[in-house]
């Protein structure tokens, strides 16, 4: 390749380079906009808030793939431990790594590996059939609640953390894979639409 035809492709890499990472951006910056509203959308309860959170971990995972999910996920904790008012109860119940490190920092952990296991499972097929997705989900979730009742059960010891911290979220979790799982192909449609 002589200089002249070097020169005159390196602005199309370039552009076609920063469109994709720009629109990898505005996925990231979307998820972890929706995680910080799904936050404040809760029913509240002590000492962990029911939310809808898990619902868009795990349709963020599905949709966007283990490394945008996870950056997604991971973008969203950092907001939060620099202090934003991103999670579910804060201002009010404190903010920063002081909150993460109360009762919701285990299912904090699970939204990263949560959000891991979708995008794992999706490149391997799991994401196209109903059946399918909704085993995925159901696995995911059963790590957030794992992570979730294990951290709170070194708070609080393992009565009070199953009482409270699984008990209490069995049906809102079926309600939401249902729903994780009915609206992923159209979560899957506009990420497409936004990657071109």
């Amino acid at each position: 390749m002589n200089d002249v035809t070097r020169r005159t492709h390196l602005p199309i890499v370039w552009v076609m380079w920063n469109e994709r990472q720009l629109s990898q951006i505005a996925l990231a910056g979307l998820g972890a906009c929706l995680l910080a509203l799904s936050a404040k959308t809760q029913v509240p309860a002590w000492p962990v808030p029911m939310t809808m959170q898990t619902y868009v971990v795990l349709v963020i995972g599905m949709a966007y793939g283990t490394r945008l999910a996870v950056g997604t996920v991971l973008a969203y904790l950092v907001l939060g431990a620099l202090g934003l008012p991103v999670f579910a109860g804060t201002p009010e119940k404190g903010i920063g790594i002081g909150y993460m490190m109360g009762p919701t920092g285990g299912y904090l952990l699970g939204f990263v590996l949560a959000a891991w296991l979708c995008g794992a499972l999706a490149a391997r097929g799991w994401d196209r059939r109903f059946p399918r997705a909704l085993a995925a989900m159901t696995l995911a979730h059963v790590v957030i609640l794992g992570f979730g009742v294990v951290w709170l059960a070194a708070l609080i010891g393992w009565p009070r953390a199953i009482e409270l911290g699984l008990t209490p979220f069995v049906a809102a979790t079926i309600v939401k894979t249902f729903l994780a799982g009915w609206t992923l192909p159209a979560a899957w449609r506009f990420v497409e639409r936004l990657s071109k």
